[in-house]
């Protein structure tokens, strides 16, 4: 049995039908629904024979007891997701990421069966990335002096109560395989896009700009738009859950770094905003602001050490998943379906 917690959430949602079109498993789905197009998403597989729906909060010891009882996998993907949130309702954001994966991890160290226990972390536990030396180029920004990324090696630098909450958790899930031998897997994700994807103004910037653009909503961009991000498609992300569980007697213990790569680079407005005039066929107006406090200029996965200890890679490249995003978002809409459910 593979329990996923924020099963109907974006990468939840991918991954649950994973799970169930491949047949090796039954699916314990944890979710309080609370965000966007969650209830959507849950609807595409809520009454397949294989599938158990609990609705619980992570930060409910209780109900993860319940759910990951029996579990030989668990995903945990539930939590908090966005910096803005975490500074409005700092206690809730560490409720949700901090005590929540806490949570998961007793369950699983008590009720499980030897679990493997993967966990959705974020490149956000390497704060802002100040102190380095990097190039502005005319569309972007550049760190010529780590030319294959950031690697597990960097300092860890929590930023914004988001950052501490799950940097919070991603120690713990660590911790727990030296000190328990938990069999545990810790992915720190930059830029994850794909369809089922709701993005919002301070969550899932690549969603969010091909859903404004096409409904007319405006777009703010925060900085010069200069600012580097690396983009994985959720196909190839959930290749690297599953390369990383399949090699679990090297992984577990270990922290890597996932994300599209050097190869698979885009700045957030610069380059981006091109991309998308050229997918929805006209110029899209943007309303600028000045740069937010411990937002990273550039952040580049260096994914070697996963590729090395398991073979993954990514496949799909930046310009043809921005255009699943797009093609997904626009078959939404011209179906009725709405922008956010």
């Amino acid at each position: 049995m593979a329990t996923v917690t924020g099963g109907a959430g974006f990468i939840g949602s991918n991954l649950v039908r994973r799970l169930l079109d491949g047949g090796q498993h039954d699916v314990t789905v944890v979710d309080d629904l609370s965000r966007a197009g969650a209830e959507d998403n849950l609807r595409g597989f809520a009454a397949h024979p294989r599938l158990r729906f609990v609705r619980a909060d992570v930060a409910d010891a209780a109900a993860m007891r319940s759910a990951i009882d029996g579990a030989r996998l668990v995903y945990h993907l539930a939590g908090q997701v966005a910096v803005t949130t975490s500074l409005a309702d700092p206690r809730r954001d560490f409720e949700s990421n901090a005590l929540g994966t806490l949570n998961v991890l007793e369950a699983a160290r008590a009720v499980g069966d030897d679990p493997v226990v993967l966990y959705a972390s974020t490149n956000k536990v390497y704060g802002a990335l100040g102190g380095h030396g990097l190039v502005e180029r005319p569309t972007r920004y550049d760190d010529p002096s780590r030319p294959h990324g950031v690697d597990e090696h960097e300092p860890l630098d929590f930023h914004s109560p988001y950052g501490c909450s799950k940097g919070a958790g991603d120690q713990y899930v660590r911790d727990y395989h030296r000190v328990f031998g938990l069999r545990t897997i810790v992915l720190r994700q930059s830029c994850i896009v794909g369809p089922r994807q709701f993005g919002v103004e301070d969550q899932g910037w690549a969603a969010w700009f091909v859903l404004a653009a096409l409904t007319d909503r405006p777009i703010t961009i925060f900085g010069d738009g200069k600012q580097v991000r690396d983009v994985l498609d959720v196909d190839d992300l959930l290749d690297a859950y599953d390369a990383a569980i399949v090699n679990v007697d090297r992984t577990a213990g270990e922290v890597f770094n996932v994300g599209g790569g050097p190869g698979n680079t885009i700045s957030i407005w610069a380059e981006f905003g091109p991309l998308l005039e050229s997918l929805i066929g006209r110029e899209v107006p943007i309303d600028r602001r000045a740069a937010r406090a411990g937002d990273q200029r550039w952040y580049v996965s260096d994914i070697g050490k996963l590729s090395t200890m398991t073979g993954w890679r990514p496949t799909v490249g930046v310009h043809a998943a921005v255009d699943r995003v797009h093609g997904w978002i626009g078959q939404r809409l011209t179906a009725g379906g709405g922008p956010s459910g």
